[in-house]
């Protein structure tokens, strides 16, 4: 297909940007090329071992920057005595200081920029996991409609756009949708966030659900309840497979940094 020339005026128009307005790391503001620099990158955003599959938390006696455990045999108790209806989990960074206020950034400041960095460091925890099968297609975590207007846009879809790319896995933005206005899990207590979320989803074309393996992304995965609905929602319509791509995984209070 032959350039189209806006593409290639957007392409100049954004070179002349980045030289008249360099940008300047969001963690520590010392100039560079990208939204943060290399050293804060290798500084806070280093990769980890997440040590199960199935949830991304660390296993019982293994630290975060301890080997890698045996496949097959990486599940937690949590996920061994109660599986999630998700089969698998990509964290990229922990949800910890100073990246957390990347999260809040883009989330509650429309710092869109970062999120193709959050997508870029998303593609290298996926292609860190060696033999585990990509998703065939990838759905952001839904908005409301309300949330969705107030906010602007969809910080998950902004995720999954540059990832989907990279990956050249299809994206399907509108695949699921969220039925009801549920109040943001943040502002729930831990022991209600099921309740509040439960039966919020729906799914808008469950042909291309049937048989399929479902990539869902999210910024941040905490308790994990919203995406264990979700995931629960392709099952039902007949989900081969669903696995959670997020940029930052919430540690368990025992091994947070």
């Amino acid at each position: 297909m032959p350039d189209h020339p806006y593409r290639r005026w957007r392409a100049a128009a954004s070179a002349l940007l980045a030289h008249l307005l360099p940008s300047h790391c969001a963690l520590c503001a010392m100039g560079c090329d990208g939204v943060v620099c290399a050293p804060c990158a290798a500084a806070y955003a280093r990769p980890r071992a997440r040590s199960c599959l199935r949830c991304a938390n660390p296993l019982f006696g293994l630290a975060l920057d301890g080997p890698a455990p045996t496949p097959g045999l990486a599940l937690c108790g949590a996920c061994r005595d109660y599986p999630p209806e998700f089969d698998a989990t990509i964290a990229a960074v922990d949800y910890a200081a100073p990246l957390d206020q990347l999260v809040l950034q883009l989330k509650f400041a429309s710092r869109l920029a970062l999120a193709p960095w959050f997508a870029q460091n998303l593609v290298e925890a996926v292609l860190a996991r060696r033999g585990m099968p990509l998703p065939d297609l990838l759905c952001p975590v839904p908005l409301g409609p309300a949330r969705l207007v107030e906010r602007g846009f969809n910080q998950a879809l902004e995720i999954a756009r540059p990832l989907s790319k990279a990956l050249g896995i299809e994206l399907c933005p509108t695949l699921a949708a969220r039925t009801t206005e549920t109040q943001a899990q943040s502002g729930v207590a831990p022991s209600e966030r099921a309740s509040n979320i439960r039966g919020a989803f729906a799914v808008t074309d469950p042909d291309r659900v049937a048989g399929r393996h479902v990539g869902v992304v999210d910024d941040v995965m905490t308790s994990g309840h919203t995406l264990r609905e979700l995931a629960a929602t392709f099952k039902r319509f007949g989900a081969a497979r669903v696995t959670n791509l997020v940029f930052a995984r919430t540690p368990p209070r025992s091994t947070a940094i």
